[in-house]
């Protein structure tokens, strides 16, 4: 199911199907690096993850995270969605690609496209982000899509120092 449509993106919702794209993204060096090892490391396991991640945030919330497509090639480049965690206060955008399509613009392009979404499609009120110190790149954008730094939280079962950014709709 397509969620929304920009100039060279889509979004869709991930499906089972995806299982084999999913292995390859959470396995690389920048995912393992900036967002940490989700034990996926099986096809079955990618089957797992999208099923008790993205696809049940899609009934219980109404969104997730999703498939970023081009529309080019017709595959998968990525992923970009919103998450409701247990231990925010308030829904957060997220976003994620293989590592050889970084700085291309896909990310400003869909991550833009998914917040004007959130606001005026789900009538959001606050949207949130949470990020690494040290990725730098996703700072950038994160920053690029108007969000603001609002403090650093301990975030997960390690407690590790996050960013939070935030931003509000009008």
């Amino acid at each position: 199911m397509q969620i929304l449509e920009t100039e060279r993106l889509f979004l869709r919702q991930f499906t089972l199907d995806d299982a084999a794209f999913i292995l390859e993204l959470v396995n690389t060096p920048t995912w393992l690096q900036f967002i940490g090892d989700r034990n996926v490391h099986s096809i079955e396991d990618a089957e797992n993850y999208l099923l008790n991640g993205s696809m049940k945030s899609y009934v219980e919330n109404g969104f997730g995270f999703y498939a970023v497509i081009d529309k080019e090639s017709e595959k998968a480049i990525g992923m970009c969605g919103l998450i409701k965690r247990d231990t925010l206060p308030d829904i957060d955008i997220g976003f994620a690609f293989l590592p050889n399509l970084i700085s291309k613009g896909f990310g400003y392009e869909i991550a833009s496209a998914t917040l004007d979404y959130a606001f005026n499609v789900l009538k959001i009120k606050r949207i949130v982000a949470i990020v690494n110190p040290e990725n730098e790149k996703s700072i950038g954008l994160i920053k690029k899509i108007g969000m603001q730094f609002e403090e650093m939280i301990k975030f997960g079962d390690e407690a590790k120092e996050l960013m939070l950014f935030g931003k509000t709709s009008f």
